[in-house]
């Protein structure tokens, strides 16, 4: 079993998580991921790795509450415990050679970006950021990604907090200013990816993108992360979750990812409603 050492609301639809897991906290690396149950008989899902401690043995998990299966971890405390949590699965990001990089996250995709920029600084690159998210209410990880870059650009959709406007802005702002960017990186939803990449094509801006979002199962057996890279068919899990965007059909991506849509949200409402009948019982 992996004990829930620490849990904190980052904000009313993300949750963060430590959990007790020695194994996992001594080999992951950023870009790779974990699959864990929230219950001996739930579902598998998988969430990427957004930090470990070795020291203490803990791996970090940030989610977002979309379905049953989140919904039901989101239930559990500190104390708690997941009975499998597995990793770390996936490839590691490509960092080597990289001495200037911008790291872009799209709402809790900055979960993902934040070991990233981290790893980056870490090997003496210098890393802009920027984090996109809907308002000031949905803003996460600030202090963090702050620690470590030399600019970071926090927007909002609404202007409610930092710069009004999409990711891509500051982006267009600092190429169009001269600034070269040995990669960039982007990690976020699927339109946002997408636009990043528009954005650097100009400019011939190598840009790595996380296919992380339309993972399931994250053992390749489902096809439910199944993409066009390069005209040749990968699979986000195992051959990923990091690609070339140049290479990605993002179209096709969000094709499969919507398809799953409905079935999630019925299934957190069935979870919604189980909860509130244990409470009331």
């Amino acid at each position: 079993m992996f004990e829930i050492v620490n849990k904190v609301r980052l904000n009313p639809g993300v949750t963060m998580m430590d959990i007790y897991a020695p194994p996992v906290a001594r080999k992951a690396q950023a870009g790779q991921f974990i699959i864990l149950r929230a219950e001996a008989d739930g579902e598998r899902i998988p969430l990427t790795v957004a930090g470990c401690d070795p020291q203490r043995g803990t791996v970090k998990i940030i989610f977002q509450i979309a379905g049953g299966t989140t919904l039901r971890l989101d239930n559990k405390n500190a104390g708690d415990c997941l009975p499998d949590f597995v990793g770390p699965l996936g490839c590691p990001t490509e960092t080597d050679g990289i001495k200037k990089a911008c790291v872009a996250g799209g709402g809790v995709g900055c979960a993902i970006a934040l070991p990233v920029a981290r790893k980056l600084a870490s090997c003496g690159a210098q890393v802009d950021s920027v984090t996109g998210f809907r308002n000031k209410d949905a803003v996460i990880l600030e202090r963090e990604f702050s620690a470590c870059s030399k600019k970071l650009f926090v927007m909002t959709d609404d202007g409610s907090y930092g710069k009004k406007g999409l990711v891509t802005a500051p982006i267009k702002e600092e190429l169009e200013s001269g600034t070269r960017y040995d990669r960039i990186f982007a990690i976020g939803p699927l339109v946002m990816m997408k636009a990043v990449v528009e954005t650097a094509r100009p400019y011939g801006i190598p840009v790595t993108v996380s296919m992380n979002p339309i993972m399931i199962d994250g053992t390749g057996m489902c096809g439910g992360c199944r993409l066009t890279v390069g005209g040749k068919t990968r699979f986000a899990c195992v051959d990923g979750p990091d690609f070339d965007g140049y290479e990605v059909d993002f179209d096709e991506a969000a094709a499969r990812l919507s398809a799953y849509r409905d079935f999630e949200l019925a299934e957190r409402e069935k979870c919604c409603n189980l909860f509130k009948k244990e409470i009331y019982r």
